[in-house]
């Protein structure tokens, strides 16, 4: 397993009591089959690009006024935040769209390579956040949810996951060690008031 994938599953396991009831997951529905357990009653999976295996719900998070307000008890979102040039755009709805009690889970890389080019894939990305620009941003367009900001990472897990290391290649001490300063990866659960 790659160094940033032990980090977002680490993440998910943590919060796995809030994937329940109506939920919905970006692409696939891997982490909410993994970590939802019975608590999941109904899955949703979005997708942006038409006749997507699997995918119940088509829209462009930047302007899918179609996908209903007040629907999910969770959404994971997972490393997409900075393939979407409109960002804010994207929160806005991911907000409108959670009941209230409903909670989003959302991880970003911090340190990484590139991983999408314009040009090259179908995607380009365009951003890489902080855990104080998660806590900014979650204050302006959740201002009505209690936000929990966490970061995963240290030097040596920054330069594992640079160096394309699987997990099995550090020991769970040097990969779970937490420097505030090695952001690999950027953690949020928001969950609304209510």
């Amino acid at each position: 397993m790659a160094v940033d994938r032990h980090y977002i599953e680490s993440f998910l396991r943590s919060n796995a009591a809030h994937i329940r009831g109506r939920a919905l997951e970006l692409g696939d529905a891997y982490y909410i089959e993994k970590f939802g357990g019975g608590k999941v009653d109904h899955v949703d999976v979005l997708h942006v690009v038409a006749g997507s295996p699997g995918a119940t719900i088509i829209a462009d998070l930047t302007k899918a006024d179609h996908v209903p307000s007040h629907t999910f008890d969770c959404i994971i979102f997972t490393q997409s935040l900075q393939m979407i040039y409109d960002f804010r755009a994207a929160l806005h709805t991911l907000h409108r769209i959670l009941k209230p009690g409903g909670v989003l889970l959302l991880t970003t890389h911090g340190i990484s390579k590139i991983a999408r080019r314009l040009g090259r894939d179908a995607w380009g990305e365009y951003w890489h956040f902080t855990a104080q620009s998660m806590t900014a941003l979650f204050a302006e367009i959740f201002p009505d949810a209690d936000v929990e900001v966490t970061t995963y990472g240290n030097v040596l897990g920054a330069l594992g996951y640079l160096h394309g290391l699987a997990t099995e290649e550090l020991t769970p001490e040097e990969l779970d060690y937490r420097d505030p300063d090695f952001e690999v990866i950027v953690a949020v659960r928001a969950k609304i008031r209510g």
